[in-house]
Protein backbone atom coordinates (compact mmCIF):
# COMPACT_ATOMS: atom_id res chain seq x y z
CA UNK A 1 0.00 0.00 0.00
CA UNK A 2 1.30 3.41 -0.80
CA UNK A 3 0.28 6.17 1.10
CA UNK A 4 0.03 9.66 -0.18
CA UNK A 5 -0.10 13.38 0.94
CA UNK A 6 -1.28 16.34 -0.62
CA UNK A 7 0.29 19.20 -1.33
CA UNK A 8 -0.58 22.56 -3.10
CA UNK A 9 1.72 24.57 -5.11
CA UNK A 10 2.72 27.49 -3.79
CA UNK A 11 4.95 28.66 -6.19
CA UNK A 12 3.27 31.40 -7.99
CA UNK A 13 5.60 31.49 -11.41
CA UNK A 14 3.90 27.96 -11.80
CA UNK A 15 1.69 27.14 -14.17
CA UNK A 16 0.11 25.08 -11.29
CA UNK A 17 -0.11 27.33 -8.79
CA UNK A 18 -2.61 26.62 -6.52
CA UNK A 19 -3.13 23.03 -7.60
CA UNK A 20 -2.51 20.07 -5.10
CA UNK A 21 -0.97 17.34 -6.00
CA UNK A 22 -0.27 13.65 -4.39
CA UNK A 23 3.31 12.98 -2.87
CA UNK A 24 4.14 9.46 -1.62
CA UNK A 25 4.79 9.36 2.10
CA UNK A 26 7.81 7.40 2.40
CA UNK A 27 7.92 5.09 5.93
CA UNK A 28 11.04 4.14 6.00
CA UNK A 29 14.91 3.89 3.88
CA UNK A 30 16.83 0.97 3.90
CA UNK A 31 20.44 0.62 3.73
CA UNK A 32 22.25 -2.60 2.15
CA UNK A 33 22.52 -4.48 5.58
CA UNK A 34 18.28 -3.66 6.05
CA UNK A 35 18.01 -5.47 2.68
CA UNK A 36 20.38 -8.42 3.28
CA UNK A 37 18.02 -8.87 6.54
CA UNK A 38 15.32 -8.78 4.40
CA UNK A 39 16.10 -10.97 1.84
CA UNK A 40 17.88 -13.28 3.99
CA UNK A 41 14.47 -13.94 5.79
CA UNK A 42 13.33 -14.94 2.45
CA UNK A 43 13.72 -18.63 2.70
CA UNK A 44 17.33 -18.40 1.17
CA UNK A 45 20.18 -20.71 2.04
CA UNK A 46 22.56 -17.70 2.41
CA UNK A 47 23.10 -15.77 5.81
CA UNK A 48 22.09 -11.81 5.78
CA UNK A 49 26.06 -11.24 5.88
CA UNK A 50 26.57 -13.39 2.56
CA UNK A 51 24.00 -11.40 1.22
CA UNK A 52 25.25 -8.29 2.19
CA UNK A 53 28.44 -8.97 0.76
CA UNK A 54 27.57 -9.32 -2.28
CA UNK A 55 25.49 -6.44 -2.93
CA UNK A 56 28.38 -4.06 -1.31
CA UNK A 57 30.46 -5.72 -4.37
CA UNK A 58 27.26 -5.39 -6.57
CA UNK A 59 27.19 -1.84 -6.41
CA UNK A 60 30.92 -1.12 -6.17
CA UNK A 61 31.02 -2.72 -9.48
CA UNK A 62 28.10 -0.92 -11.05
CA UNK A 63 30.08 2.39 -10.51
CA UNK A 64 33.25 1.33 -12.22
CA UNK A 65 31.32 0.13 -14.85
CA UNK A 66 29.16 3.56 -15.14
CA UNK A 67 32.18 5.41 -14.91
CA UNK A 68 34.05 3.85 -17.75
CA UNK A 69 30.85 4.75 -19.68
CA UNK A 70 28.66 1.60 -19.91
CA UNK A 71 25.26 0.76 -18.64
CA UNK A 72 24.24 -1.57 -16.25
CA UNK A 73 21.01 -3.76 -16.78
CA UNK A 74 19.44 -5.28 -13.72
CA UNK A 75 16.80 -7.29 -15.10
CA UNK A 76 13.45 -6.56 -13.90
CA UNK A 77 14.77 -3.66 -12.03
CA UNK A 78 16.12 -1.04 -14.20
CA UNK A 79 18.99 -0.02 -16.73
CA UNK A 80 21.54 2.14 -14.60
CA UNK A 81 23.25 4.61 -16.95
CA UNK A 82 25.05 8.11 -16.27
CA UNK A 83 24.20 11.64 -18.15
CA UNK A 84 25.73 14.53 -18.35
CA UNK A 85 23.98 18.09 -16.96
CA UNK A 86 24.83 20.58 -19.67
CA UNK A 87 25.45 23.79 -18.52
CA UNK A 88 24.25 25.79 -21.97
CA UNK A 89 25.42 24.91 -25.41
CA UNK A 90 28.76 26.29 -27.22
CA UNK A 91 28.16 28.62 -30.08
CA UNK A 92 30.97 26.13 -32.22
CA UNK A 93 32.24 23.03 -31.68
CA UNK A 94 35.99 24.75 -31.35
CA UNK A 95 34.40 26.80 -28.70
CA UNK A 96 32.83 24.41 -25.97
CA UNK A 97 34.23 23.85 -23.06
CA UNK A 98 33.58 20.99 -20.62
CA UNK A 99 34.94 23.19 -17.57
CA UNK A 100 32.30 26.11 -18.87
CA UNK A 101 29.39 24.11 -20.61
CA UNK A 102 29.16 21.16 -18.07
CA UNK A 103 27.66 21.49 -14.94
CA UNK A 104 28.24 17.42 -13.72
CA UNK A 105 27.08 14.17 -13.75
CA UNK A 106 24.34 12.20 -12.91
CA UNK A 107 23.06 8.88 -12.33
CA UNK A 108 20.13 7.67 -14.68
CA UNK A 109 17.68 4.53 -13.43
CA UNK A 110 14.79 3.65 -16.30
CA UNK A 111 12.62 0.95 -14.92
CA UNK A 112 13.03 -2.45 -17.22
CA UNK A 113 11.22 -5.84 -17.28
CA UNK A 114 8.29 -6.83 -14.96
CA UNK A 115 9.14 -3.20 -13.11
CA UNK A 116 7.62 -0.77 -15.56
CA UNK A 117 5.28 2.08 -14.89
CA UNK A 118 2.39 -0.35 -16.43
CA UNK A 119 3.42 -2.69 -14.16
CA UNK A 120 3.45 -0.28 -11.32
CA UNK A 121 0.23 1.04 -11.65
CA UNK A 122 -1.71 -2.21 -12.45
CA UNK A 123 0.01 -3.54 -9.18
CA UNK A 124 0.29 -0.53 -6.53
CA UNK A 125 -2.82 0.81 -4.52
CA UNK A 126 -2.92 4.01 -3.02
CA UNK A 127 -4.30 5.44 0.08
CA UNK A 128 -4.50 8.91 1.21
CA UNK A 129 -2.22 8.95 4.84
CA UNK A 130 -4.89 10.66 7.55
CA UNK A 131 -1.68 11.50 9.49
CA UNK A 132 1.88 11.94 9.38
CA UNK A 133 4.75 12.53 11.57
CA UNK A 134 8.13 13.80 11.16
CA UNK A 135 11.01 11.26 13.21
CA UNK A 136 14.05 14.10 14.34
CA UNK A 137 15.92 11.98 11.28
CA UNK A 138 13.85 12.43 8.55
CA UNK A 139 14.22 16.46 9.87
CA UNK A 140 16.73 18.54 7.78
CA UNK A 141 19.73 19.12 10.30
CA UNK A 142 20.55 23.21 10.57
Amino acid sequence: MILYVLRQNNNEKSSAYGKYFAFPVIEETLDLENLAEHMANHNTPFSKGAIKGILTDMVSCIKELLLEGKNVKIADLAIFSLGIKNNGGSETEDDFSVSKHIKGVKLRARATGDLTTTSLNLEATLKKATAVTKSKKDEPEP
